[in-house]
């Protein structure tokens, strides 16, 4: 699939538009953010990215649209499980509900600058080293092994960078409105505003260690890549508000979220092998299996996780939350 500078532009150029048509809309007056609205919102990105998988479906052949829609379900997926880390941030920093939509748009949106560096290193690596692939199978294998492994977490730990910024600057004891710098009596101080959008985005930059990888194991194109993550991390932000309060009652999503690691981790590594010569290409996982082993985990997995918090409810019984992965 080549892709054309142009085309490369026009992607970004329209991806930054839809950013500045939500700050318009959606920040111009800060308010919280309904279900109602959140529901549109949702709707509105996720037909965006049918739109955009489309029109790679009709251009580029049914492969790349393929590993679009593939990688888009994968990405998004994902995202949900993070959803409960951004929950327990924005409960750590007591951040206003006028101002969470704020917080997560230009958190994700330096996530995503971020990621795309990301890709683009990867996508070098790959393009010149087939053992490359080996590595991200082995990654991803790790982390379905830790998500099962791993314990549930009940609350937010300040990482190194946030930890970084309180030391250098002094902080304010209060949110002043959205601003994120103040000055007062002379000197520089950086708000609680500044502090959580840096731990939402330096969180999900570290959600990318899996999610970079699962979908390098779905496709080798940078372009499908970058825009598959794009859609799925502007559509987050909504996504954060119409089923925040859901997320644990997905208590089979961890499981369903490490099968799918390991089923793409072991395509990485049949891959690898098929490109040295060692297996025959019979072997290869093809995308459209690809597509339909996610869709009917990802299914699954949600039945489910419903069907036994309905059981819970009949029986009077609190549903249990699963262990909740955070990358790291």
């Amino acid at each position: 699939m080549t892709v054309p500078l142009w085309l490369w532009l026009a992607t970004v150029g329209g991806l930054l538009a839809l950013i500045a048509l939500d700050l318009v809309i959606v920040d111009r007056k800060p308010h919280e953010v309904t279900t109602g609205e959140a529901a549109r919102w949702v709707a509105f990105y996720v037909a965006c990215a049918v739109v955009f998988g489309a029109g790679v479906w009709y251009f580029a052949g049914h492969d790349p649209g393929v590993e679009f829609f593939t990688g888009y379900i994968t990405e998004y997926s994902l995202s949900v499980d993070n959803l409960f880390i951004f929950m327990l941030i924005m409960t750590s920093f007591r951040v206003p509900g006028i101002h969470q939509h704020r917080v997560l748009l230009i958190g994700i949106l330096l996530a995503l600058i971020m990621r795309g560096a990301f890709i683009a290193v990867g996508a070098a690596l790959i393009a010149k080293f087939v053992w490359v692939f080996f590595l991200f199978g082995a990654v991803l294998i790790w982390t379905s092994i830790s998500m099962l492994r791993g314990g549930e977490q009940e609350e937010y730990h300040e990482n190194a960078l946030v930890r970084r910024l309180r030391k250098l600057f002094p902080v304010t004891d209060d949110y002043v409105g959205h601003k994120m710098m103040v000055k007062r009596d002379g000197k520089r101080w950086i708000t609680p505003m500044f502090i959580v959008i840096v731990a939402i985005g330096s969180a999900d930059l570290l959600f990318a260690v899996d999610s970079i990888p699962a979908i390098f194991g779905i496709t080798q194109e940078a372009f499908l890549v970058f825009t598959a993550n794009a859609f799925a991390l502007m559509g987050l932000r909504q996504l954060y508000f119409l089923i925040g309060g859901l997320v644990d009652k997905l208590v089979y999503l961890s499981y369903g979220l490490a099968a799918i690691l390991t089923f793409i981790g072991v395509k990485l590594v049949l891959h690898a092998t098929y490109k040295y010569g060692w297996t025959p290409p019979e072997w290869e996982i093809n995308n459209w299996v690809s597509l339909g082993v996610i869709a009917s985990v990802l299914l699954a997995t949600t039945v489910a996780s419903l069907l036994k918090g309905r059981r819970d409810r009949k029986r009077g019984l609190e549903p249990r939350q699963e262990p909740v992965h955070q990358s790291s």
